[in-house]
């Protein structure tokens, strides 16, 4: 790759990083895959910069590639993980309400199906569009409101307390 390319491409990582870890935590769930799976979709858009680059919406592109790296990822460990524990240590009891909440939304995804999962989080966490959704993942928009509102009804019914839609219009909102 030539000096101008890298630059641009350490350009670009520096300026999406954090969010594109974001995106990549909420659809894993853990940090330290979140991590893994970020920089696997970077080391495959590096190697292709100077296509990705030309897209109108590099970022987009890169999350198209997180989204599928994440449903990939799901198929091939069918296993659960179970978390580790240290014996003895006790759970801190200063855990505030704000963590708690989103430790449950974090579980309420994990109940999801992968793909379920991704359109919940490019629809309500990332604010795109069901069109833009529906390109970003090269599907119908018919299937992305299909996926929302199965994600939707899932969610609510894993949290203790109703979600609040963030499209009244019940995610259907023909953007």
């Amino acid at each position: 790759m030539d000096e101008a390319r890298e630059r641009s491409f350490e350009q670009f990582v520096a300026a999406e990083g954090s969010a594109l870890l974001r995106f990549a935590y909420l659809l894993t769930g853990g940090r330290d895959v979140a991590e893994d799976l970020l920089q696997s979709a970077l080391e495959r858009c590096y190697r292709h910069w100077r296509r990705v680059e030309r897209t109108e919406r590099p970022d987009r592109y890169v999350r198209r590639v997180l989204a599928n790296a994440a449903i990939d990822r799901w198929r091939q460990r069918r296993t659960a993980e179970l978390p580790l524990t240290a014996a003895g240590e006790p759970v801190a009891a200063d855990a505030t309400e704000s963590l708690l909440q989103r430790d449950e939304l974090l579980r309420a995804l994990r109940m999801l199906s992968p793909r379920q999962r991704v359109v919940v989080v490019l629809r309500y966490v990332e604010d795109l569009s069901e069109v833009d959704t529906a390109a970003l993942l090269d599907c119908s928009v018919g299937s992305i409101k299909a996926h929302a509102s199965r994600g939707l009804t899932r969610l609510r019914a894993a949290l203790s307390e109703p979600v609040d839609d963030p499209h009244p219009t019940g995610g259907h909102d023909g953007r």
